[in-house]
C-alpha cells in the first residue's frame, strides 16, 4: 500500500509536465509491457473469453484515467477514499444481510463529508472520483470473470494491454512530444513499477500466507494511507470534515469484509475484496 501511494504521489508531482491523462498511459504501458514479457500470453482467444479481456481492459482504462483525473483536483486521500466506493458496494450488495447495507449507506456519508470541499474544481473532482468507484466496482465480477476464463495471471497482461489502448488517444492528445522525453519515460516507467509490480508482487505473497478477509481489512486501510503518504510527499493535507469522511468509508470497508466473510470465504488464496487494477496496479 506504501509502495502504491508513492507512485500516486509522485505520478500527481509529474502533472504539470505530461498530465493525468498522459501519466496514465505510462503507468498502463509500462505494466503491460512487464506483465506481457513476463507471463506470456496466447492471443488466441474464443469469443467468450475476448469479450471479458476487453471488458475488464475498459474498466482498468476507466478506473485509472479517472483517478489520476480527480487526484489532480482533489487531495489524493479523497480521491483514493471515493473511488473505493466502487469495491464497497459491489460487496454489500452481494450481501442480503441489512447490516451489510447499512455499511453502505455509512459509506456514503463518509463520501458526503469527503465533498466538503467546495469550489467547482472539488466538485468536479468529485464527480470524476465517482466515475473511477464505477469503473472500480465493475473490475471486481469482470477480474472474477477473466481470472476464472484465463487464470494465473495471462488473462490481466491482455487486459491491462488492451486498457493502455483505450486511452492512448486521449494520452497522446495531453501530452504529444513530452511523452518521448528520457526523463519523463524513466520517471513513468518508476511509477508503473511502484504502483503496479510491487504492489502485484506484495500481494500475491501475502495472500499466500493470510486469509482474504485479513488482506481485505488491512486493505481498508489504504485511503489513510494514501492520505499520509499525500501529506508527507506533496504537503497535501485535509479538512476534519474530510478526515471523518475518510474514516467512516473505511470503517464501512471493514464492517462490509467482515460480514461477507462466509460468502467469499476466509481462506489463504482467496481473492481480495477489494483488489486493485493488477493483479498489480491495483
Amino acid at each position: 500500500m506504501v509502495s502504491t501511494q508513492l507512485g500516486a504521489a509522485f505520478a500527481k508531482q509529474l502533472f504539470g509536465t505530461v498530465g493525468p491523462a498522459s501519466m496514465t498511459v505510462l503507468r498502463l504501458g509500462f505494466a503491460a509491457v512487464v506483465l506481457l514479457l513476463w507471463r506470456r500470453p496466447s492471443l488466441r482467444l474464443d469469443r467468450r473469453t475476448a469479450g471479458a479481456v476487453v471488458g475488464l481492459g475498459v474498466a482498468i482504462a476507466g478506473m485509472n484515467m479517472c483517478f489520476y483525473l480527480a487526484m489532480a483536483r482533489l487531495p489524493v486521500g479523497v480521491a483514493l477514499t471515493v473511488g473505493m466506493a466502487g469495491p464497497l458496494t459491489v460487496a454489500a450488495l452481494a450481501s442480503r444481510r441489512v447490516r451489510d447495507r447499512l455499511w453502505t449507506v455509512l459509506a456514503a456519508c463518509g463520501i458526503a463529508l469527503l465533498g466538503w470541499q467546495g469550489g467547482a474544481a472539488g466538485a468536479t473532482g468529485l464527480l470524476i472520483a465517482l466515475a473511477c468507484a464505477v469503473f472500480w466496482g465493475s473490475y471486481v465480477p469482470l477480474s472474477a470473470r477473466v481470472g476464472k476464463l484465463l487464470p494465473g495471471g495471462d488473462g490481466l497482461a491482455l487486459a491491462m494491454a488492451f486498457g493502455m489502448l483505450c486511452t492512448l488517444p486521449m494520452g497522446l492528445a495531453e501530452g504529444g512530444s513530452a511523452l518521448g522525453r528520457p526523463t519523463v519515460l524513466a520517471l513513468g516507467f518508476g511509477i508503473a513499477m511502484l504502483s503496479s509490480l510491487v504492489p502485484y508482487t506484495c500481494e500475491m505473497e501475502t495472500l499466500r500466507r493470510v486469509s482474504a478477509l485479513v488482506f481485505g481489512v488491512l486493505l481498508s486501510l489504504e485511503p489513510a494511507i494514501g492520505a499520509l503518504v499525500a501529506l508527507l510527499v506533496l504537503n497535501e493535507t485535509i479538512s476534519l470534515p474530510q478526515a471523518l469522511g475518510l474514516t467512516a468509508v473505511c470503517v464501512a470497508s471493514i464492517g462490509v469484509i467482515r460480514g461477507t466473510r462466509t460468502a467469499r470465504g476466509t481462506t489463504p488464496g482467496d481473492p481480495p475484496l477489494t483488489s486493485r487494477d493488477q493483479g498489480p496496479p491495483q
